[in-house]
C-alpha cells in the first residue's frame, strides 16, 4: 500500500474526529485536508515511531486546537434560551450564529458496525454536549474516551503531564454528564418497531397527517430548526408548529430517507412553483422506547450533496 492510499484508509474516520471537535461538517473537512498536506510536507521526517495513523490524529488534533483559538462554538437553538409557544415569534435565519452541523454517516467510509461502534460519541446530543467543553479538554475526552489513547500519549500530544490529562478528563465528564441526555432517553425501540414508527412519520410528514403524528412525538417532543433560533417543546406547540408550515394537499413534498449521527434522518423536498421538487432541510430524528422525542431539522439546502443528494428530487 503507497502512502496516498494509506492516508486514503483514515479519511473517514478522521473527519469523523475533526467533526466532534469542531462540530461543523464544512470545518472538519477543511481541517483534514490541511492535515494531509501537513502530513505530506512532514512524512520525510516521520520516524514511525507510532502508526501512521496515530500521527495522523495527532496532526489532525492540533490543526482543530488551532483552529477553535479563533471560533466560537457550535450551538443549537435551544442552547441559546427558552423556547417558545408564540408562532408569531418565529425568527429569521440567523446566519451570523455559529451552528452545530449534521454528520452523514456514509463519510464515515466504513460497514455499518463501525458507525455503530462510533454511534454514542456521534450522536447529536452528545457533539452539542461536547462543544461546551474547553478545546483541551474537548481534546482529552475524544482521545481518552473515543480512541481509546493511553493518557501519558495525550499529554505528549498537548504538552502537558499524565496527571493533568486524568484531571481534565475527570472535568469533562462531570460536564457532560450535567449537559447530555439521561440513558434512558437514547433507548432506542427496537425493530420492527423502529421501523414501523419511521415509516409512519415519513408518510404523515408528506401527507400532513397530524392525528398520526400526535401518536408518535413524545410529550415532551422539540423541534429545533437551525439556522433559525426560535425552537419549540412540548407535543402540542410542535404540532401547532407543523400545522402553521405544512401546506396541506397532495404531493406537496417528499421524505427521502437518509441518516446522521448515528440516527435515522430525512431530506425534506418542498414542490415549487416549477413543480420541481427542492432541497430544503435535513431532519435528523431522537428516537426513545415511547417515540420520537426530539427533530433537529437543519434548514441548510447546502448540506444536501455531503449526504450524496441532489438540490432537486425526481419524483415517480
Amino acid at each position: 500500500m503507497n502512502l496516498e492510499e494509506e492516508f486514503a484508509q483514515h479519511r473517514g474516520g478522521l473527519v469523523a474526529h475533526c467533526y466532534r471537535m469542531l462540530g461543523s461538517l464544512h470545518d472538519a473537512e477543511d481541517a483534514v485536508q490541511e492535515t494531509y498536506l501537513r502530513a505530506w510536507r512532514g512524512h520525510a521526517d516521520f520516524e514511525h515511531r507510532s502508526t501512521i495513523r496515530t500521527w495522523l490524529y495527532r496532526i489532525a488534533t492540533n490543526v482543530c486546537l488551532n483552529l477553535l483559538q479563533h471560533s466560537s462554538r457550535r450551538v443549537i437553538p435551544s442552547a441559546l434560551g427558552a423556547p417558545s409557544n408564540d408562532l408569531d415569534e418565529l425568527q429569521g435565519h440567523a446566519l451570523e450564529v455559529p451552528w452545530l452541523e449534521p454528520f452523514p454517516d456514509q463519510l464515515l467510509g466504513a460497514d455499518p458496525a463501525t458507525v455503530v461502534g462510533d454511534r454514542a460519541s456521534l450522536r447529536l446530543a452528545m457533539v452539542a454536549a461536547m462543544q461546551h467543553l474547553p478545546p483541551r479538554q474537548r481534546a482529552v475526552l475524544i482521545l481518552r474516551e473515543v480512541l481509546t489513547w493511553p493518557a501519558a500519549d495525550v499529554a505528549s500530544l498537548l504538552d502537558t503531564t499524565t496527571a493533568a490529562v486524568n484531571s481534565s478528563l475527570q472535568r469533562a465528564r462531570a460536564e457532560l454528564a450535567r449537559l447530555r441526555p439521561r440513558e434512558d432517553d437514547l433507548s432506542e425501540p427496537r425493530e420492527p418497531l423502529q421501523r414501523a414508527l419511521l415509516d409512519q412519520f415519513q408518510a404523515a410528514m408528506e401527507s400532513k397527517d397530524l392525528l398520526v403524528l400526535e401518536g408518535l412525538f413524545t410529550e415532551d417532543a422539540r423541534w429545533e430548526m437551525p439556522p433559525i433560533p426560535t425552537w419549540f417543546s412540548g407535543r402540542d406547540d410542535v404540532l401547532r408548529l407543523l400545522d402553521s408550515k405544512l401546506r396541506a394537499g397532495p404531493d406537496r413534498r417528499v421524505m427521502v430517507e437518509t441518516s446522521a449521527n448515528g440516527q435515522p434522518a430525512y431530506a425534506l423536498y418542498i414542490r415549487g412553483t416549477d413543480d420541481q421538487y427542492h432541497a430544503h432541510s435535513i431532519k435528523v430524528l431522537t428516537l426513545t422506547s415511547k417515540g420520537i422525542s426530539a427533530v433537529l431539522a437543519f434548514h441548510q439546502p447546502a448540506l444536501f450533496p455531503a449526504f450524496g443528494l441532489p438540490l432537486l428530487h425526481g419524483r415517480s
